[in-house]
């Protein structure tokens, strides 16, 4: 038995275990509550422009939601190594564990897991978060884990991205973030007007859009890609390193900007190819376009009929014997 039963007493109790991430969860919720509304009314839609009506939801639902979601996700980047090291400082006692470093926009998360999670006595089981967005301070982070007393290779990663590093990271990804989330914003306005676009059934200028939203979320994946190949400093843990390649949401971006892509020149190609196919994807076949010209027709002035002018057509010299009878 020793002292403080072989922990220190500046380390907390509890885990800092990773909260749940509403924010994705919320978005996830408002694009399918509009899916799942758009299913219950598909039945009133006659004929084969239900299936294309529905496919173009699906396609339009799921671009806006992975542009707007990986704004907010934590896993651009990632990496995991199986390591046996120290776990807390100024203690000889070593864990086997499970680390992890993930990078958003936003901030580093770093994941320590025990392999088993309990050992020595404790639950290991650790997801630390440490932000560099606007309004947010790396270094007051960084410091107050080392307050908290967090595990030692949880600080050690967390040190990597400081800006006292002497790897000198924490500007590139820091700047590359904004400039990724400003992209994805002006993609995200870009796709709310080609939907707007297709809506009032001018599918040339939508595609036009879609193309202009593609190219927007390949500069963000240039300037994410640019901050990546800065890293220089390794990340190392006795004999194995922890090495990170492009996460699910780097590569679910590159998916939604090829799909951007794809319909943006498949509708240009269309239009000056075969016109007719395009107008049948849309709804835009002849039914529509007669029902079209009878709606417009509605909306204008009612003129008289060739009976009603006849009726009031009355000959001049009649007029005359009209005025000049005496009562």
């Amino acid at each position: 038995m020793t002292l403080w039963n072989g922990s220190y007493p500046f380390y907390p109790g509890a885990n800092a275990c990773f909260p749940f991430d509403t924010t994705r969860a919320v978005i996830v919720s408002i694009f399918l509550s509009v899916l799942v509304t758009s299913i219950i009314i598909l039945p009133g839609i006659r004929g084969r422009r239900r299936l294309f009506w529905f496919l173009r939801l699906v396609l339009g639902l799921f671009l806006g939601t992975v542009i707007l979601t990986v704004q907010f996700t934590r896993d651009w980047e990632r990496g995991w190594v199986q390591a046996n090291t120290s776990y807390k400082s100024f203690s000889t006692v070593r864990v086997s564990v499970d680390i992890g470093l993930h990078i958003g926009l936003a901030g580093v998360n770093v994941t320590l897991r025990g392999n088993p999670v309990k050992q020595i006595n404790e639950t290991i089981n650790y997801n630390e978060h440490f932000p560099w967005s606007f309004g947010a301070d790396y270094d007051h982070s960084y410091s107050q884990g080392l307050q908290k007393g967090l595990p030692s290779p949880i600080l050690y990663v967390a040190e990597k991205f400081s800006l006292e590093s002497p790897c000198a990271v924490h500007g590139q990804y820091r700047t590359a973030g904004h400039y990724v989330s400003l992209s994805l914003w002006l993609a995200f306005c870009t796709w709310l007007v080609s939907t707007l676009l297709f809506s009032m059934s001018i599918p040339l200028y939508g595609g036009h859009m879609l193309l202009l939203t593609a190219t927007l979320i390949f500069f963000s994946l240039l300037f994410f890609s640019t901050a990546r190949n800065t890293l220089k400093c390794p990340i190392q843990f006795g004999s194995v390193a922890l090495r990170t390649g492009y996460g699910e949401s780097f590569w679910l971006t590159l998916a939604a900007g090829l799909l951007c892509l794809l319909l943006g020149l498949g509708i240009i190609v269309l239009h000056s190819v075969q016109p007719e196919r395009l107008r049948l994807l849309f709804s835009l076949d002849k039914s529509s376009k007669e029902e079209q010209e009878v709606w417009a027709k509605s909306c204008l002035p009612a003129e008289p009929s060739c009976s009603a002018q006849e009726g009031l057509v009355v000959p001049l010299g009649q007029l005359c014997q009209v005025t000049a009878t005496r009562l």
